[in-house]
């Protein structure tokens, strides 16, 4: 039986520099793509504990969730903003177990990654060369268009490109916790206050292991009804449980559901559910 502890695992998802750059099969290939745009496999790198009897690790379904699209690279010129989502991963036997993930870029300093991301920049604006090169023979349209001389592909290849002299390549890596339950801001401040201790250039007050180690073994699930406060790195954390007599836990806000489908799609929703309608939503 679960202990009641408010985390199961800390998890970290990212690029593995050992196996280098590998296509996402999950996302398709295509070529076309710049390789900065193009979607590389993302692995799990590293999980704390390694495993626990009462929610087995489940490393395919993690992984996938943690980075839904895979490993993202970017340049200096690119947004680097993090990004936070969340996931639920639901079992043959019905029970659930809920994920919070906190995705941000770093820089990248292998240089066999850099080398080989340069590569493939090499080897698709060879292939953009060959494919949009115009006829020998056409030469009104060189005239005409002034693209006989390579100006607007050169153009297109300057755009989101990488250029391992002069750029600065940076790449995805998420941190998450997998919890028993779905206290979403409070799994969003704890993975806030560690990326913030991470990049930030003045050390926490305390090593991360320690923080890591309490959120993991010492912050226990608060009692129906009750609340609960735990320091995090630089601040305190709350949440609250409700009681048996209550709605049940839902620690989104509602105005995002209201933000991504509109009012008009928000009413609809929801006469279809009191009409007791089935309802599809889709989504990438």
């Amino acid at each position: 039986s679960a202990p009641g502890r408010f985390a199961d695992y800390f998890v970290i998802c990212g690029l593995d520099t050992e196996t280098g750059l590998e296509p996402d099969e999950l996302s398709g290939e295509n070529f076309e793509q710049t390789p900065l745009r193009r979607t590389f496999k993302s692995k799990v790198l590293a999980r704390y504990p390694e495993n626990v009897e009462w929610n087995p690790f489940d490393q395919d379904a993690v992984g996938m969730l943690c980075m839904p699209k895979g490993l993202a690279f970017k340049t200096q010129a690119d947004s680097r903003e993090p990004q936070f989502h969340s996931f639920i991963i639901t079992r043959e036997d019905g029970s659930r177990t809920f994920g919070f993930s906190l995705t941000f870029f770093e820089e990248v300093t292998s240089k066999q990654i850099c080398s080989a991301m340069q590569t493939l920049y090499h080897m698709h604006n060879a292939e953009y060369d060959i494919l949009h090169s115009p006829p020998t023979n056409d030469k009104e349209s060189c005239s005409s268009t002034g693209d006989c001389n390579g100006t607007s592909v050169s153009k297109l290849q300057r755009f989101n490109s990488y250029d391992i002299s002069r750029d600065t390549l940076y790449v995805s890596k998420c941190i998450c916790l997998i919890t028993p339950m779905s206290f979403m801001k409070a799994c969003k401040k704890v993975l806030e206050q560690l990326h913030q201790a991470v990049t930030s250039p003045q050390p926490p007050p305390l090593p991360l292991e320690s923080y890591i180690y309490n959120i993991l073994y010492e912050v226990p699930l608060p009692p129906a009804g009750r609340s609960l406060k735990f320091s995090g790195v630089y601040g305190p954390i709350i949440c609250q449980r409700p009681s048996t007599n209550e709605l049940p836990l839902f620690d989104f806000p509602v105005k995002e559901v209201f933000e991504l489908l509109g009012v008009e799609n928000v009413v609809q929703l929801f006469t279809c559910a009191l009409l007791e309608f089935q309802i599809l939503l889709y989504s990438q």
